[in-house]
């Protein structure tokens, strides 16, 4: 490690050492926390859901919509409520938005597109609906900026730092980072959670334990016509992503896991194959996946905690908090 590098650790640190050393860890654009970080501070799609029924992308303001004859001024979030309200006025008429076009369509990555009539918005929508397990926005959760993040590149060996004032900006400085560059958050950091209350986020830990509570309490971010076991036994996975003390991925490369309902797993790489179990149970509220595999490299993905992050049709992500925090992602 470079002198550099560790003149950069010992600045994340406070002066007067009031915050542990592990509240400054250091995270890369592949770590499972970065990608959390730029969902959260994605474009909020899903307020006008009523409008677009689209949570990929939203209207920007100011524009105007035809609910039941009625023109409604839709100028800031708050006039959603008008358009629910008319829709909610009666049980007898149609409830038909009419967006009074062209309209600028913002996608929850923050590019912008102007739509100039409904075919071309129709067109938009259905090309969003071809991927319905892409992980969007992470809602119920806002962080308060500004924020400060120190940064390393050990391609150049610069270090320095840089504030954030904005989700648009926290999202494009993690879009920008390259695979050279650590980062370490300035904590402490103030969010407002989904329950409107103000908490101060003093670690990396609590950052990402956050964010596990946005997306299992938020409305908006859960899918409740998913059974896991359900959706687990459906289909073949590959593993993506392992993290076990450090990225061990590539070790599973090729291999295909199937679950089936019996509670048996195949997983196959090269026409080889082997069958291990596996059992999903609940502790403490939070559901787990239990693997048993007896070879020594598919035997390393066996633990009693790996906690279930989230998941759809596509995506499973599971982490866990032992000591340190592991990660083990399944995708189709």
């Amino acid at each position: 490690m470079s002198i550099i590098f560790i003149l950069f650790l010992l600045s994340c640190q406070n002066e007067t050492d009031e915050q542990d050393s592990n509240t400054q860890e250091t995270v890369t654009n592949a770590s499972p926390l970065t990608s959390y970080l730029q969902r959260v501070a994605m474009v909020p799609t899903v307020q006008d859901n009523v409008i677009d029924k689209s949570s990929y992308c939203t209207i920007k303001f100011p524009y105007k919509v035809i609910v039941n004859n009625e023109q409604i001024a839709v100028n800031s979030s708050a006039d959603f409520q008008k358009v629910f309200d008319n829709i909610n006025a009666s049980n007898t008429d149609d409830d038909i938005v009419k967006i009074d076009f062209p309209v600028t369509m913002v996608y929850y990555n923050y590019i912008e597109k102007s739509i100039p009539n409904q075919a071309d918005f129709d067109d938009l929508i259905d090309y969003w609906n071809l991927y319905p397990d892409l992980l969007s926005k992470i809602n119920g959760l806002n962080i308060h900026y500004p924020i400060t993040i120190n940064k390393y590149n050990s391609s150049n060996q610069v270090a320095g730092s840089v504030s954030i004032a904005s989700d648009q900006a926290f999202f494009s400085f993690i879009k920008n980072l390259n695979g050279s560059e650590y980062i370490s958050l300035k904590y402490p950091i103030s969010i407002t959670d989904y329950n409107y209350q103000t908490k101060s986020i003093t670690s990396n830990a609590d950052f990402e334990n956050a964010i596990k509570y946005a997306i299992d309490n938020c409305p908006e971010n859960n899918n409740t016509s998913l059974d896991f076991e359900e959706t687990l036994t459906n289909g073949s996975w590959t593993i993506p992503y392992f993290f076990d003390e450090s990225d061990k991925t590539s070790s599973y490369n090729g291999y295909s896991f199937v679950f089936k309902s019996d509670k048996s797993v195949v997983a196959t790489k090269s026409g080889s194959s082997e069958t291990g179990q596996w059992e999903c149970t609940y502790n403490y509220g939070v559901r787990n996946l239990r693997l048993n595999f007896s070879s020594a490299l598919l035997g390393k993905l066996n633990t009693n905690n790996w906690e279930l992050f989230e998941y759809n049709n596509s995506q499973i992500r599971l982490r866990n908090t032992g000591y340190g925090t592991d990660y083990l992602y399944f995708e189709k």
